[in-house]
């Protein structure tokens, strides 16, 4: 078999050319409207009814692929940059705002340090992690494991003039460390829980402290609510006020989370709004039935019974009971005088 030759080659390659252009290259009368910030193309030409009804969903498929062809062109357009050995690139301003389901997330509330150190304008300066360790000539960590100038790790340590000689002073300095680790860790979930919104842990006072009226409501509040009916039973004090805070609190949705859950409730509501005959609660239909005919039938033996009342009353008058008792007792003394 001859090798092909020199034109041969040429013209197999421009027509290679030919089809790859051919692929990425889609003709419009109307350029599209183009949002690349929201990754959005929005086609203003009208689509053609003859071509829809010969064939169909080829046609919707053929115009949906011409249609990302051309977006992914525009994307391929945006200014590029290398981050973390990753070319990347940075899309524009979204044009058009779309509506969210949810709220924006709120900024993270500053700490306690932070709103200190912002009162005084204190600033925060950037510190070496490294110090010179004279005891062992090198450089190390500042903090951490294998720190410089470990206090921990010396083997002579000066007994102050005014500590107990008998007292260890390394265990000291251990007892120190985990205070301020159990403080810190305590500060962390402060901070973490006023973030979120929830109240914050008190600390435990001593015996004989001198503690505020609103700790001794708190400890009275969680005292009552620690039997095995969570207070509901428990009886109250004359002139004592109902506790706040106690109500059940709405729990929402994350922002992130499970996007088969998420989709799965929504298309629940959209069944909900979308069913023609509207959904019925047979238990609370029977119950809400018999509640009625039981109050039906309280309004009727009421009514009766004041029926019933009113019949068999006497009347009380000239010629009643009354009457007809003190005839009889004057006939009596009629009927002695003339024995």
């Amino acid at each position: 078999m001859a090798a092909p030759g020199v034109e041969e080659l040429l013209a197999r390659a421009e027509q290679d050319e030919a089809s790859r252009l051919r692929q990425i290259t889609v003709h419009k009368e109307l350029d599209l409207e183009y949002d690349l910030g929201n990754l959005l193309a929005v086609d203003p030409n009208p689509p053609e009814a003859s071509e829809f009804r010969r064939r169909g969903g080829d046609y919707l498929k053929a115009l949906a692929r011409g249609n990302t062809q051309l977006l992914m062109n525009q994307l391929w357009q945006v200014p590029t940059e290398r981050v973390a050995e990753t070319v990347v690139g940075r899309l524009p301003e979204p044009t058009l705002r779309l509506p969210r389901e949810k709220p924006p997330p709120r900024a993270r509330p500053p700490t306690r340090w932070e709103q200190f150190a912002k009162l005084k304008g204190i600033r925060k300066r950037k510190k070496s992690n490294i110090a010179w360790d004279e005891a062992h000539g090198e450089w190390r960590r500042r903090w951490g494991y294998r720190r410089a100038n470990d206090p921990t790790k010396n083997w002579l340590m000066e007994v102050p003039a005014t500590a107990d000689p008998n007292e260890d002073q390394f265990a000291k300095l251990r007892r120190a460390k985990k205070e301020r680790v159990a403080k810190n860790e305590l500060q962390r979930l402060r901070n973490i829980a006023r973030s979120q919104g929830r109240a914050v842990p008190a600390p435990v006072a001593p015996p004989g402290a001198p503690r505020s009226r609103a700790e001794l409501g708190k400890e009275l509040q969680v005292t009552r609510r620690s039997t095995a009916s969570v207070g509901r039973f428990q009886a109250r004090l004359p002139r004592e006020k109902e506790p706040r805070g106690l109500g059940k609190k709405r729990r929402f949705q994350p922002l992130l989370g499970d996007m088969a859950a998420e989709k799965a409730r929504q298309l629940e509501l959209l069944g909900a709004l979308s069913r023609k005959e509207p959904r019925l609660d047979v238990t609370r239909a029977a119950n809400k039935q018999l509640r009625e005919d039981e109050q039906e039938a309280a309004r009727n033996r009421k009514r009766r019974g004041a029926g019933r009342a009113g019949s068999g009353k006497k009347r009380k008058g000239p010629g009643g009971a009354r009457a007809g008792k003190k005839g009889n007792k004057q006939a009596g003394k009629r009927s002695r005088k003339g024995q």
